[in-house]
């Protein structure tokens, strides 16, 4: 299996990620919270029982894969590699203040050009909780999935494939890991329409190019990354509510779409398919001189 691992590491990475999550969010899709076929309720409400539901399967694969299949192929001097990537902070203090500002700056966009009408100025108490909150999906969110959707996987298949080639294998499978949850309050269920699975891949597929781009050009910060991924959950978690209380779960999924959407084609044609990636270094040879 060892040899395996080493031979296949993204294919492994993957299969991990899907058995160990699918098998973990389990017992969630069979409760009251979900299919009902398990009679018992996840306690904290709607946030806890998410919490107490979704996390622990989200940990379980893409950062448990991560950690195991660089532990295998690369030993004691890939881990360390890693935490160093994973604690690159140090960037310049502008990509913070971009992201921080751009990500509910375009979603606000979207909802306002969606829905026509004009956002209402967040509460005191939702300006107090939107730090708090960011920091928080930092922890679960953002330290769940994106060291293995982006730290592991990404550079892996880009340095194969090149950013284009790697964010197509990567945006799909990131959005499809995430289906068990449909079956679930999280996604919705039972109101949950393919329609609604279908958008939800798309805007998967969008955002990975967007943040394919944040990673390359910030010389690969996951914590930039991680907040760039955990800045859209965090303004429809608290804010959005608050500024549009006129908006449903499907019109936010159409201002996601909207705006990551938008983000990623105009990405992807400023920057003609390289997503911030520098071209591969070559060496030009000059033809060998005959007698």
């Amino acid at each position: 299996m060892r040899g395996s691992i080493r031979h296949r590491p993204l294919t492994w990475f993957f299969s991990l990620t899907f058995l160990l999550s699918w098998t973990a969010w389990v017992p969630y899709a069979l409760s009251e919270n979900g299919l009902g076929l398990w009679h018992f309720t996840f306690p904290g409400g709607a946030g806890g029982s998410q919490l107490l539901g979704v996390l622990p399967g989200a940990y379980l694969g893409p950062i448990t894969s991560a950690l195991l299949v660089t532990g295998i192929t690369e030993g004691r001097a890939g881990l360390r590699a890693w935490r160093s990537r994973m604690t690159k902070f140090r960037v310049n203090w502008r990509w913070y203040a971009v992201v921080l500002v751009a990500v509910p700056a375009a979603l606000t966009l979207a909802v306002v050009a969606l829905g026509d009408r004009a956002p209402q100025m967040p509460s005191a108490m939702i300006l107090a909780a939107f730090l708090p909150g960011l920091l928080l999906q930092m922890i679960t969110t953002g330290l769940a999935e994106e060291p293995g959707w982006r730290e592991f996987a990404m550079p892996r298949l880009q340095d194969r494939f090149g950013p284009l080639a790697a964010t197509v294998i990567v945006g799909p499978l990131w959005g499809l890991w995430h289906l068990p949850l449909f079956l679930t309050e999280w996604g919705g269920y039972p109101d949950v329409t393919g329609t609604a699975v279908l958008k939800f891949v798309v805007t998967a597929i969008a955002f990975s190019f967007v943040m394919t781009w944040v990673f390359n050009r910030s010389g690969g910060s996951m914590p930039l990354v991680m907040l760039l991924h955990c800045g859209v959950n965090n303004y429809f978690s608290i804010a959005a509510a608050d500024m549009f209380p006129w908006l449903s779960r499907e019109s936010a999924s159409n201002a996601s779409l909207l705006a990551l959407l938008t983000a990623a084609l105009i990405l992807l044609a400023t920057t003609r398919g390289r997503l911030g990636c520098p071209p591969a270094p070559h060496t030009d040879t000059l033809p060998a001189r005959t007698a």
